[in-house]
């Protein structure tokens, strides 16, 4: 049995914590309330519609929930230049080949099994980061097109920004399409994020799943060394 000698590292700090669980809140509420805007159940009563306004509150929850999420991203791009290095938005953008590179060995170990070293990353691995970026780019989409679906009728000044959007997309028919579509886009990507988790947690045993509470990870100590004369060149 080989003994490996670990070090107790603050990778998360508490404002990419609060993004994090913020943001999966948030998504939650938004795919639920959104799957119930485009296929509301039929409720049999004889209380006039007056009396009942489920509808409309699903919706106003829909709204105060999308504006939540959309000031949570904000603040982590913000947190992307102002956080540590572990937060800094090189993590999540394949500007090199080294990059491009590790990605191919992070496929290799959760497709192939095949463990490498080289793929091995305090931080978010780069496929994680480069992940990260396409659900960024999602996001984007699901913002533009929900608040162009509600600027016809959003009586604030925010939402009438994006009076512009229907025009790009031919009306809202295909907006709203495309805003369907890309909700599932994000439940396929929260399936294989909370897989690809606790996989990397049961065969790295580094405390991937429970750093995005405490903040802390344990990692190798070789590692830890590599990483920190690469940061000192």
């Amino acid at each position: 049995m080989t003994t490996v000698q670990l070090r107790r590292i603050y990778v998360w700090e508490l404002a990419v914590r609060v993004f994090h669980w913020l943001n999966a809140l948030c998504i939650f509420v938004l795919c639920i309330t959104g799957y119930l805007i485009s296929n509301p159940p039929v409720f049999l009563s004889t209380e006039e519609a007056s009396g009942s306004f489920w509808f409309g509150t699903v919706r106003y929850i829909h709204f105060i929930t999308a504006y939540i999420f959309v000031f949570a991203l904000a603040m982590r791009l913000y947190w992307a230049f102002a956080g540590n290095k572990y937060a800094n938005w090189r993590n999540f953008i394949p500007y090199t080949r080294k990059y491009w590179k590790n990605i191919f060995y992070v496929l290799k170990h959760d497709i192939l099994l095949m463990k490498s070293k080289e793929e091995l990353s305090i931080g978010h691995n780069a496929l994680a980061g480069f992940s990260y970026f396409i659900f960024f780019i999602l996001t984007l989409v699901m913002i533009f097109t929900g608040f162009g679906l509600y600027a016809s009728h959003g009586t604030w000044f925010f939402p009438k920004l994006f009076a512009w959007v229907p025009a790009i997309f031919g009306g809202d028919y295909l907006m709203r399409e495309i805003h369907h579509v890309t909700m599932w886009l994000f439940i396929v990507f929260i399936i294989v994020h909370i897989y690809l988790v606790f996989f990397h947690d049961h065969f790295e045993g580094r405390g991937e799943s429970s750093a995005m509470i405490s903040g802390y990870k344990f990692i190798e100590e070789e590692i830890y060394e590599a990483e920190k004369l690469e940061t000192e060149k």
